[in-house]
């Protein structure tokens, strides 16, 4: 892949990314909307970005360079809201304000930048065995199912969620709720997602795909520690597409 198409691919999501964040937090700022749903917008740019990104470039390896720039912009963009550094800038604050939630605190950093770490390290290895089993198309369905699944769990919830469930906070005594009506959401799009994939897979994959990856997806979701989702929806997704592959080999 040439320099100077790798350094256009980076510069263009690292300024999405960071463009995103500032205009997300100013609506939280000026039009007083929800962090949930400004939080869960960065999400779903952070994840789903390099993929779309990359789609414009015929290389195999831009994916690869795509994510680097999303996993070193976000990077960035926590050590901007780190305290000494937003308490000094407007522009790092705003940023912060984007994913806050108050809920979160003392811990909205922490969990975030864990959360991104272990949420790509749970997506490599998947996305690596569907490049050697020439499906690497396939990656993008808990990629998709996470951030479109997840984040309508997020704003279906809150507006709607009626049903409750409690689930523990990651390394703290609080508990938090989520809805069986903001699951469903992950259960919808996850046949949903895959539907729209069904011509990658042949048709005893596609049936075992469809009856299982949402129904494992949202388990995931429903089980995993209050704002650490995403690695455990990326594992459940990746594990049984590829486990649905090496069965009907």
């Amino acid at each position: 892949m040439p320099v100077a198409e790798i350094a256009t691919l980076c510069a263009v999501v690292c300024s999405v990314m960071v463009a995103v964040a500032h205009w997300s937090g100013r609506l939280v700022e000026r039009e007083a909307l929800a962090v949930g749903y400004t939080r869960k917008l960065n999400h779903f740019v952070l994840f789903l970005l390099p993929g779309w990104m990359a789609s414009w470039s015929d290389d195999e390896r831009a994916p690869i360079w795509a994510a680097i720039a999303a996993i070193l912009t976000a990077h960035l963009l926590l050590f901007l809201c780190w305290g000494p550094i937003r308490h000094r800038s407007r522009f790092c604050a705003t940023v912060f304000r984007a994913i806050d939630r108050p809920e979160d605190r003392p811990y909205t950093l922490f969990w975030l930048w864990s959360q991104m770490i272990v949420g790509y390290l749970a997506l490599l290895p998947w996305g690596w065995l569907f490049l050697q089993m020439g499906r690497f198309e396939l990656i993008q369905i808990p990629v998709l199912i996470n951030g479109v699944g997840d984040g309508l769990a997020e704003v279906v919830g809150t507006r709607f969620g009626r049903h409750r469930y409690r689930v523990p906070g990651l390394w703290t005594d609080r508990v938090y709720t989520r809805s069986w009506e903001g699951s469903l959401c992950v259960w919808l799009t996850g046949l949903i997602v895959v539907a729209l994939f069904a011509d990658g897979f042949t048709p005893p994959e596609f049936w075992l795909a469809i009856a299982a990856v949402p129904i494992a997806m949202t388990l995931a979701e429903a089980w995993s520690p209050h704002t650490w989702d995403t690695p455990l929806l990326f594992s459940a997704g990746g594990a049984s597409l590829v486990g649905i592959i090496a069965v009907m080999i």
